[in-house]
């Protein structure tokens, strides 16, 4: 039974070189961009910072991430107002702090769902694959579409295999395992 990977799995991303390819240039941007707004909120949080990110991407759209705000982020930079008063406006910097606060934690909640989303997801694309297996076992193989022999093939294979490695298993494992 061959019994090669199929896909390369996750690999290390070569950082120092531009993609060639503008669809796979496009995603990178969007995931990274997410992960650097996480980071930055982050940040922010922990340490009280003051950051302002724009970041225009390779279609030319702009995306920017502040805190508190953009324009105390520009005022500060334009020097303009470049030390604030904390006694003016003492209250709203509270209230920001305090959603700002608020806004990190639902973005870990959400993010953290996403992961259980990805995974729900896999397992059901494997429980569709199972289904899928169970209807070809039920046609005739004369029935049998040009697509869904070869379908059926790999499944015979991975049924053949599986059952070898059960084979292989010691007696005693074997009974236990037909009465749990």
């Amino acid at each position: 039974m061959d019994n090669k990977k199929q896909t390369k799995g996750r690999q290390r991303i070569d950082t120092s070189k531009k993609r060639e390819n503008e669809e796979k240039r496009l995603v990178t941007f969007s995931k990274r961009r997410t992960g650097l707004y996480k980071k930055s909120s982050e940040l922010c949080t922990l340490c009280g910072t003051q950051l302002a990110i724009l970041i225009f991407s390779p279609s030319g759209k702009p995306f920017s991430f502040a805190h508190p705000n953009i324009e105390v982020i520009a005022r500060r930079v334009l020097e303009i107002n470049p030390q604030s008063n904390e006694n003016s406006d003492g209250v709203m910097d509270a209230y920001r702090r305090n959603k700002i606060t608020e806004l990190n934690e639902k973005l870990t909640i959400v993010s953290d769902e996403g992961g259980y989303e990805k995974e729900w997801g896999m397992k059901l694309a494997q429980m569709e694959k199972v289904r899928q297996n169970k209807l070809l076992c039920e046609q005739k193989i004369h029935e049998l579409s040009d697509y869904n022999v070869p379908n059926m093939k790999d499944w015979l294979l991975e049924l053949y295999g599986r059952i070898n490695n059960r084979l292989e298993e010691p007696i005693d494992t074997q009974v236990v395992g037909m009465y749990n």
